[in-house]
């Protein structure tokens, strides 16, 4: 069944949970490099695990494990054999559930609150390219060189035993419509696609949310649709064009505030303070039912989620 609609049946929001590769950096990881939080499944996996456990006791109802960024091509830049690889990228989902599990052994964090999920994070060909294509989009490959793309990593987390797949920050049609495809090869396997967007109306690359939603809302193995690794101030609007265009659960996740610079790889401005507790519950009032944070969020935002949505909880 559906990991999802089984959540939803029960609560009446999920709570995904935050940056990884934020808490990464606060623990002394260097990220500078084109593997970015994938480079600590290779020197320090114990971190990513205990940065799956923080946003649990925070209240996160399904983490999303660090395979954003890691593919068979990136690891082999680094000299890393495919079957090595596969290994790496399967790890991650190991250490979300190992995290996963040992919270849930003990009972007090069993009250009132569904056993968390694991999501398999599959990240966009872009990020591959670590030069920030995945807030454009235009890579000029067809949806079957996509679909080769992200065959091998996509396989390999699926035989992990993750919950679902989250296929994030996708900027472009071309790559949702790849990925739709992909999925029959793996039935049973169910997943949410989120969007990186430019702007309150459109994805990155420039095609209306909208369109992009209507056309997986016919999708039998694509269990919510939204929006991640964008500013916060577009969430209300996209919300609004993909309520009106689909029916599947809505999922937002969006930025700190703070605006990544793709060229010199840093973040400026400020972040939004004490924004996530009441924003959740606006978008939650306006249809989005998962909820969590993206880059440069930490527990305490996922934090003020879940005290926020605990009173929906006990309604």
């Amino acid at each position: 069944m559906n990991p999802i609609t089984q959540i939803l049946n029960e609560y009446p929001v999920m709570i995904i949970d935050g940056a990884m590769a934020t808490e990464l950096e606060r623990m002394g990881c260097d990220l500078h490099d084109d593997l970015w939080s994938a480079k600590i499944l290779l020197e320090r996996p114990e971190l990513i695990k205990q940065v799956h456990a923080e946003y649990f006791a925070a209240g996160a109802d399904c983490a999303i494990t660090a395979s954003y960024q890691s593919t068979i091509e990136g690891f082999a830049a680094r000299g890393i054999p495919e079957t090595d690889a596969i290994r790496l990228i399967q790890t991650s989902v190991e250490l979300a559930a190992q995290a996963r599990d040992e919270f849930w052994a003990h009972e007090e964090n069993r009250l009132h609150r569904p056993k968390p999920l694991v999501a398999a994070s599959i990240g966009p060909y872009g990020a591959s390219l670590a030069d920030g294509s995945e807030y454009r989009g235009h890579y000029g490959l067809t949806e079957d060189e996509l679909i080769s793309f992200h065959r091998p990593r996509m396989k390999a987390l699926i035989e992990s035993g993750a919950d679902l797949l989250a296929c994030e920050t996708i900027p472009c049609l071309s790559e949702a419509k790849a990925i739709t495809r992909l999925l029959e090869e793996f039935p049973g396997t169910y997943a949410w696609i989120s969007f990186s967007a430019k702007d309150g109306r459109h994805i990155s690359e420039g095609t209306p949310i909208s369109e992009c939603a209507s056309l997986l809302d016919s999708c039998s193995q694509i269990a919510a649709i939204g929006i991640n690794c964008t500013p916060i101030e577009h969430i209300p609007p996209l919300i609004e064009e993909i309520k009106r265009a689909a029916s599947k659960p809505i999922i937002a996740y969006p930025n700190s505030g703070e605006q990544y610079d793709p060229v010199t790889k840093t973040w400026k401005g400020a972040a939004c303070e004490n924004h996530f507790g009441k924003s959740a519950q606006s978008w939650y009032e306006n249809g989005v039912s998962l909820i969590g944070g993206c880059c440069r969020t930490k527990p305490a935002d996922i934090q003020a989620i879940a005290d926020w949505a605990k009173t929906l909880k006990t309604t």
